[in-house]
């Protein structure tokens, strides 16, 4: 077992429309959510390498409700997430603020990094918003993929298949912009 600041972390994968995803778990909460790797095997290994040899386990009621949620969000059905539970402990102040506001952001829309930086009152930080967002632990819950360049542009995303998931998530979500986005990259 591994302990995430002394609490026993916990995993388990899950099936959603655009692969296994998984989610990490402790007392206080949702410690991490593992967007899919190509291979379900793969998913697994990040997890247990993230959370150092975590253990896969059966969630408990809060986190099944939590996987749901996302499941079901990733369906393309309009899921408010922002109830989920996240253990914040191991995240930076100024990143938790960040996803404090990205949390606000509804499904099928978006928001810019300089909008965050702005309602942060930090106007001038958008790209330590975007070095924030880089660093989400919570992938979807935190819905890192609303957030956009400004002027349309995509901005960047650091899961698996970069851009091309992220445009697949706002696209599930039905978000305007998507459809001012070029669905790949020229």
């Amino acid at each position: 077992m591994v302990t995430h600041e002394h609490a026993t972390v916990t995993f388990t994968l899950f099936e959603t429309a655009i692969g296994h995803c998984g989610i990490a778990w402790g007392e206080h909460g949702i410690v991490g959510v593992q967007l899919p790797e190509t291979r379900e095997a793969a998913t697994r290994a990040r997890l247990t390498r993230r959370f150092g040899g975590a253990i896969e386990g059966t969630p408990p009621a809060d986190v099944q409700q939590a996987i749901e949620g996302i499941v079901a969000l990733l369906d393309g059905e309009a899921r408010d997430l922002s109830s989920i539970a996240l253990d914040m402990d191991q995240v930076p102040p100024f990143n938790q603020k960040v996803y404090e506001v990205a949390r606000t952001v509804p499904a099928g829309q978006t928001i810019t990094y300089g909008e965050i930086a702005a309602r942060l009152g930090e106007k001038r930080m958008a790209r330590e918003v975007g070095q924030a967002l880089g660093e989400n632990p919570f992938a979807i819950v935190v819905p890192c993929h609303r957030v956009v360049a400004a002027g349309g542009k995509l901005g960047g995303f650091s899961a698996r298949g970069g851009t091309q998931t992220k445009l697949r998530m706002l696209a599930i979500e039905g978000a305007p912009a998507t459809q001012m986005l070029p669905l790949f990259d020229a």
